[in-house]
């Protein structure tokens, strides 16, 4: 059976870049997806002509029938599947006040979207898999300008529901006007785009719960669950000076995809320049 690695969200900056990573280094196909079909089909055109060849499937991400119709498509194409990327997110450059919609549609995209992408796929993944959460390493900054409380309710996040229920309390707090006494920081710089960061946050938080779950599942194996963070990047979300290009900014993401069988660890780690980082204990960049 062929092998099968699938990039969300692909079809330009960091997500292009892995995907032509992919195609040149990974032994099998590799899907492209996006949710525009037709920007997904020119980015495939693009890298044909650099004489790669990947697939196309549209993908949006927070639609859950869009997300099943591609697990089947796999799973009856490929029977399985090999490599994950859960690259697609969103940034929306926040004003002088980050306001309740964008906080909502941040965390639904960048935090429930994953989510939901990593639960339907998981059954799915061959043993052997590898999975990549693109992070970041300024959810760091969340942590660290939290309260000693909601640093508390963060560490003893043991379940998806219990950083589900994070992520929702941030989003809740933000429509309520109560960011400082649910312990939420304050005083992240609005270029950083808090949603986007505490979004992250929630990726950091899943990648070691999503590994236990998965080792309880004796009938596969030597799969791994990894979030990265790729640095800083120029692409439409990063419009900072110093940016990687996006081949740089993929590099981190290429090499937790193509970890090679049986390595211990990064096992759900947090994976930075190729080495594993402690991102609640991390500085405030990721450059």
């Amino acid at each position: 059976m062929v092998k099968v690695a699938l990039v969300t969200g692909s079809n330009k900056g960091i997500g292009y870049a892995i995907v032509r990573g992919l195609c040149k280094q990974f032994d099998g196909d590799v899907i492209l997806a996006a949710r525009d079909g037709s920007r997904g089909l020119a980015a495939v055109s693009s890298l044909e002509k650099e004489g790669l060849h990947p697939k196309f499937h549209q993908l949006d991400i927070t639609n859950q029938e869009s997300i099943d119709q591609l697990k089947v498509f796999i799973a009856e194409t490929y029977g399985g599947l090999d490599v994950l990327v859960n690259n697609a997110g969103m940034f929306v450059p926040p004003g002088d006040k980050e306001s309740a919609e964008v906080a909502k549609t941040t965390i639904r995209v960048n935090y429930f979207g994953t989510l939901a992408v990593l639960q339907t796929m998981m059954p799915i993944l061959n043993s052997g898999a590898r999975v990549v959460n693109l992070a970041g390493g300024l959810a760091s900054v969340v942590f660290r300008k939290s309260s000693p409380a909601r640093k508390k309710v963060i560490c003893d996040a043991a379940s998806v529901h219990d950083v589900t229920d994070v992520m929702n309390n941030y989003v809740q707090s933000v429509k309520d006007g109560v960011l400082e006494q649910e312990g939420w920081p304050v005083d992240i710089p609005k270029m950083m785009s808090p949603a986007y960061c505490i979004g992250k946050m929630g990726i950091n938080m899943l990648s070691p719960i999503t590994q236990k779950m998965i080792d309880a599942d004796t009938s596969r194996s030597d799969i791994l669950i990894n979030a990265c963070c790729p640095g800083a990047t120029s692409t439409d979300m990063y419009r900072g000076p110093g940016g990687k290009t996006i081949d740089e900014g993929a590099d981190t993401p290429l090499y937790v995809a193509l970890l090679p069988p049986n390595v211990p660890e990064p096992r759900g780690q947090h994976v930075f320049q190729r080495k594993i980082l402690e991102w609640m204990k991390h500085g405030p960049s990721c450059k």
